[in-house]
């Protein structure tokens, strides 16, 4: 059995103020995928680079305080990797890639465009480079696991308000075709829809009004991945019970060796 975590941390420093690598140390996961570290290699305590004996492996931003990815594993990996060959988005740290054996598990924090048009254009640049990376990952045969904030919304049932959010970064028609065509075209697996259809399964909620209290969220946290290991998955579950960020983590189990 291979358990495998994602959790945007908005802030490791915060997320670990609030209780996370407690959490994590009783979670007995074989990898944990992280996003957005806000944080550089100086920022990083021995708790956080290898806490609980887990090995850390990250890419940093260039710019402080933002963006950030890291993998946990109990199993150091064969060969790790940083950033994908698009140089705008490498510097953003927004992509970590460990290799075990014939699998490979990526750490991914997608560009959010909710905060204006500036951000929202980086975000369909990111698209347009990110997808035929995606292509090229899948041609090297190896399974593959993609976890991660995708900051997109991938159908009306995931996320609370769609009605209202037509027009709105995240669930932009042109964001979900694009979601649509790495599933449909490429070949990548939604690992937690294919196993759990309900509805109200949300992985992040604003900070604004009382869309906690009241679960108006969003499913924007994925493990995207290969058939083979996605066939394997046998149970998700999106932790609610403490918060240490405005995400939950998302764990799925896959039967697989």
């Amino acid at each position: 059995m291979l358990k495998i975590i994602s959790a945007n941390l908005n802030g490791i420093r915060s997320a670990h103020k609030k209780g996370f690598f407690d959490w994590m140390a009783k979670q007995t996961a074989d990898v944990i995928c992280v996003q957005e570290l806000k944080a550089q290699h100086p920022d990083m305590t021995p708790d956080f680079l290898n806490p609980h004996g887990y090995h850390g492996h990250f890419h940093y931003a260039e710019k402080k305080g933002y963006s950030g990815t890291g993998v946990y594993s109990k199993v150091k990996p064969d060969a790790v990797l940083t950033g994908f060959g698009a140089p705008e988005f490498d510097a953003e740290g927004r992509y970590t890639r460990c290799d075990f054996g014939q699998l490979t598990v990526i750490s991914v924090y997608c560009p959010s465009g909710s905060s204006g048009p500036e951000r929202q254009a980086s975000k369909f640049r990111f698209m347009e480079v990110f997808l035929p990376h995606l292509v090229q990952l899948k041609a090297e045969g190896r399974e593959v696991v993609i976890c991660g904030d995708w900051n997109i919304a991938h159908k009306e049932i995931d996320l609370k308000n769609w009605k209202g959010n037509k027009k709105n970064s995240g669930f932009l028609p042109e964001e979900r075709e694009w979601l649509t065509r790495i599933f449909d075209e490429v070949g990548f697996v939604d690992v937690h829809r294919s196993i759990d259809p309900r509805e109200e399964q949300y992985t992040w909620w604003s900070n604004r009004g009382q869309a906690w209290a009241k679960n108006v969220g969003w499913r924007i946290d994925y493990h995207v991945a290969t058939k083979g290991v996605a066939a394997t998955a046998k149970e998700c579950s999106i932790y609610k019970d403490e918060r240490f960020s405005d995400h939950a983590p998302l764990t799925i189990h896959y039967d697989w060796v």
